[in-house]
């Protein structure tokens, strides 16, 4: 048995969100397995069914931010700089 996570999307710009995970033997029986347990009640337009071996997991080094000035941006610089060109 393999474990699958699943993902749904609503219609629309929204992003696709974690529904849940199953066990199925194989790919065709997760498809079939997530749309009875995650599509029966019309919960989203589009699915993804993700076999959990080939998910890519990031680290607390994959997210950490460089130390750079943009990503503490208040607004104050740009409003300086606007008052010098006036």
């Amino acid at each position: 048995m393999n474990t699958y996570e699943v993902f749904l999307k609503k219609a629309g710009k929204e992003p696709f969100s974690h529904a849940g995970s199953l066990d199925a033997p194989d790919d065709e029986l997760a498809v079939a397995y997530a749309r009875e347990t995650y599509g029966r009640r019309s919960e989203g337009e589009q699915m993804w069914v993700v076999d959990r071996t080939a998910l890519l997991v990031g680290d607390e080094i994959n997210l950490a931010m460089a130390d750079r000035d943009h990503k503490h941006n208040d607004g104050r610089l740009v409003a300086e700089l606007r008052q010098f060109d006036r």
